[in-house]
């Protein structure tokens, strides 16, 4: 029989992973950010499963930028410079192409909610300057 709690480590186990397979889609989509969803996933592991948190937190790829927002809270500079390059790539194209398709009142929410995103991500601390 299974037990509330151990539903409960499923599903956070659960939700961890489909945060990890959207944070590794990211990589080659530029519309889909990666790093918020594997610092989401890492969440999600630590609520579940300490065996994939400590995989993820020790991952050569995805173990830096988790345990730099779990240690303090921050982004890296090239992450950041990364994210901003990206969101001009993924805005740039549908304004480009289909700016006469969209309705105004579309671009300019989308326009919010991207300027709320990238500030938010500008004003993360870059961490401690001995990490690079």
């Amino acid at each position: 029989m299974i037990t509330k709690a151990t539903a409960q480590n499923y599903l956070w186990t659960g939700l961890g992973f489909i945060s990890l397979a959207l944070g590794v889609l990211g990589i080659p989509l530029p519309v889909l950010p990666t790093t918020p969803f594997v610092i989401l996933a890492a969440y999600f592991f630590a609520k579940g499963s300490p065996r994939f948190h400590h995989w993820i937190c020790h991952h050569n790829y995805f173990g830096p930028m988790v345990l730099r927002w779990e240690k303090h809270g921050s982004i890296s500079p090239r992450a950041k410079v990364l994210a901003t390059a990206l969101i001009l790539v993924a805005m740039s194209g549908p304004f480009y192409f289909f700016s006469d398709k969209i309705p105004d009142v579309v671009k300019i929410i989308t326009l919010i909610l991207v300027g709320v995103g990238w500030v938010f991500i500008m004003t993360r601390p870059n961490g401690p300057q001995d990490e690079r």
